[in-house]
């Protein structure tokens, strides 16, 4: 989870300089969602409590991998601390509408729980880091939650196939 962490906040940075959409996606869009995924299998497999302690410890050591990561920057210290504060709402509201909804059909908590928590996500992160800035952070912010959305359905065949691996639905 840390390593997600941190590995989103670096590439928040860098756009995605591929099929003209340098302006509307950076390359962090790309592996944050995966841990909506990780929270996701923890919580089927463990449970709600397990999976709001991973939550917290991939919070906690991710910040203060991010902050030294970030050398005080200053965008980069905003973008950590918007990267904190949406993470830490989303996963708990990822936590919450996962377990709501744990017994409906296997893709359903996985895939509301993630659109819910990706809309959070989007506009907390985007409006923290960048509100203020010359960072054209909303038309990113859109193209950020489309890519969500994109790896959300992606990311429902590993679910899928880690739960009947296990026999866990």
């Amino acid at each position: 989870m840390a390593a997600v962490i941190c590995l989103s906040n670096y590439l928040v940075q860098f756009p995605f300089n591929h099929f003209q959409l340098n302006e509307i996606i950076t390359w962090g869009a790309f592996t944050y969602p995966v841990s909506f995924f990780v929270t996701e299998l923890a919580n089927r497999f463990f449970g709600k409590e397990f999976a709001r302690k991973i939550v917290f410890t991939g919070f906690f050591v991710g910040i203060i991998l991010s902050f030294i990561l970030s050398l005080q920057e200053f965008i980069l210290s905003r973008i950590v601390i918007g990267s904190g504060i949406a993470f830490l709402a989303a996963q708990l509201l990822d936590i919450k509408v996962f377990d709501f909804l744990r017994n409906k059909s296997w893709f359903i908590p996985p895939l509301v729980s993630s659109l819910f928590c990706s809309i959070l996500d989007t506009v907390l992160f985007f409006s923290i880091a960048f509100y203020g800035t010359d960072v054209n952070w909303i038309t990113l912010a859109l193209g950020d939650f489309a890519v969500k959305l994109l790896v959300d359905f992606v990311m429902l065949l590993p679910f899928r196939l880690a739960i009947a691996k296990y026999k866990v639905i």
